[in-house]
């Protein structure tokens, strides 16, 4: 009898086991296919809004070019807003993979910028990484006005831009390369809108 209600007993456990390890497999397949459903809305929402401009871009856009239905949208993201965030974050991602590409490695600061310049130039504009060859300036124009969340999102980024270009060059003057009394700030900012 013991032998029975051990033998009775391990077929409950190793099936309710086994249903546990199902419902997690199946979660976890729900959950990568949520992240690959996401990447997707975000990176075909991200030429769109390069191609076309947030305010151009309709929801029917996003839907067609992503296959899926207006649900299956708003079943990953609130509003189109919440998908110009991510599609920003992503876009800064590429900007960032592109522009800093051998820089880090690179010890004088003066070579850094020009490095960095240089790739801005070929990896970034001149390779049309964004179906206009840019983003956030575009961005910045056509929210100016209409959106002060979005346009202080982008003016950040440019300010930490400028700022890092500053660290670079005060790196740089305060090793000697710079001739003394120069206005870092302004010289920053210069590079920066060139």
């Amino acid at each position: 009898m013991t032998n029975q209600i051990t033998f009775i007993y391990y077929h409950i456990i190793k099936n309710q086991l086994v249903g546990i390890i199902n419902q997690r497999h199946t979660s976890i397949m729900k959950r990568e296919k949520g992240k690959l459903t996401r990447k997707s809305i975000v990176e075909k929402s991200l030429r769109l809004f390069s191609e076309k401009g947030y305010y151009n871009t309709s929801m029917q856009d996003i839907v067609q070019a992503t296959g899926l239905t207006k649900g299956g949208i708003y079943g990953q993201f609130k509003s189109k807003e919440e998908i110009w965030h991510a599609a920003y974050d992503e876009a800064v991602n590429i900007w960032r993979s592109k522009v800093f590409k051998g820089t880090r490695e690179i010890s004088n600061p003066i070579d850094r910028i020009g490095k960095l310049t240089e790739n801005i130039l070929k990896n970034y504009i001149g390779a049309k990484v964004f179906k206009k060859g840019a983003f956030f300036v575009p961005m910045l124009f056509e929210f100016s006005g209409h959106s002060v969340n979005m346009t202080d999102k982008i003016s950040k980024g440019f300010e930490g831009f400028s700022n890092l270009l500053y660290r670079w060059l005060k790196e740089a003057a305060d090793a000697g390369l710079l001739k003394e009394g120069l206005n870092l700030k302004e010289i920053a900012n210069f590079i920066f809108i060139s």
